[in-house]
């Protein structure tokens, strides 16, 4: 069977995420303590016992939720049979936003260092971003591209107002101003939306009040050596592939301010035939999201111990 690996992006975090890990693999445990050197924060305490409140911060969660993916990657590579581990070799890798960092690592595009430090770097400025600008997000249900198109052109009213994430049939993300966020919730009804929900975040990502971050994320990839993938890793930006080194430092820059299309990457997948999907990290928003884009698909939310020495136990 052709299976993909898929990891979640910010939203997944909760708080004790990771513990049982930490407990049970000196492999996870190397790469929290690892991760907690090299991002400078108590990420630790942070997942173990939160606040949740500061665990949900933009340049908290971020490499908070890669780091307990990669544990979770290091712990499966521990805690698996041989045998499971060669049945577990993925034909693709994708990831929600941040998670297509974590993705690239996974694949061996990125080292441990090198990812650490663009999502610590990313996190900080994105939140840097949102706070110089009061903005938001916007969640639509029941339209389609066209009709959010068209919901952004006449709510923008001359400000940032755009889609940001296709995530699944019948949701949409809207990102902008605040005030624009505001009038697109107040009109979403007029263009056929079944509801619109204001989302607690920090800014508007996914748009061009990202792109201050986008200049600051430029610098760190300039130090950043990317390797050949060892499998094909998807973008969000486009649905494709990453290529080359260069393309791959682009498209991790053009994902801060386009639309994260995560419904046609999982088209994407499930056209080159794959049939099971393992989600990687905290939570099950992508199973979730999997439900309403394909029913029939397999997903494996791999986010604790229990579940890995569940994986172990199946024939």
């Amino acid at each position: 069977m052709t299976i993909a690996f898929i990891f979640p992006g910010q939203g997944a975090q909760q708080v004790g995420m990771g513990k049982d890990l930490y407990e049970a693999s000196p492999a996870a445990r190397c790469i929290f303590d690892t991760a907690e050197q090299l991002a400078h924060l108590p990420l630790k305490k942070l997942c173990f016992e939160g606040p949740q409140e500061e665990l949900a911060r933009t340049d908290v969660c971020q490499p908070a939720i890669f780091t307990v993916s990669a544990a979770l990657l290091a712990a499966m590579n521990e805690l698996l049979p041989q045998a499971k581990r060669q049945g577990l070799q993925p034909a693709f890798m994708a990831g929600l936003s941040l998670g297509e960092y974590t993705a690239l690592y996974a694949a061996g595009c990125l080292s441990l260092s090198d990812a650490l430090r663009l999502v610590v770097r990313r996190g900080q400025a994105m939140q840097a971003a949102a706070t110089a600008v009061p903005s938001g997000m916007l969640s639509v249900m029941g339209l389609d591209e066209a009709k959010a198109q068209q919901l952004c052109q006449a709510a923008d009213d001359g400000e940032v107002l755009t889609p940001a994430n296709f995530n699944c049939p019948g949701q949409i993300v809207l990102s902008g101003s605040l005030q624009a966020c505001r009038r697109a919730q107040n009109l979403a009804k007029d263009f056929g939306a079944s509801g619109a929900i204001p989302l607690n975040v920090a800014g508007a990502f996914h748009s061009q009040i990202m792109a201050p971050a986008a200049l600051d994320l430029a610098q760190a990839l300039k130090g950043v050596a990317f390797h050949p993938p060892s499998c094909p890793v998807i973008s969000n930006v486009d649905a494709q592939p990453h290529g080359d080194a260069a393309s791959t430092a682009g498209k991790l820059l053009a994902q801060l301010v386009k639309p994260v299309r995560w419904q046609q990457s999982m088209e994407h997948l499930l056209g080159a035939g794959v049939g099971r999907f393992y989600e990687i990290g905290p939570g099950r928003v992508l199973a979730g999201l999997m439900r309403r884009i394909d029913r029939q698909a397999e997903v494996v939310s791999l986010n604790s111990r229990e579940s890995l020495e569940r994986l172990a136990r199946e024939n």
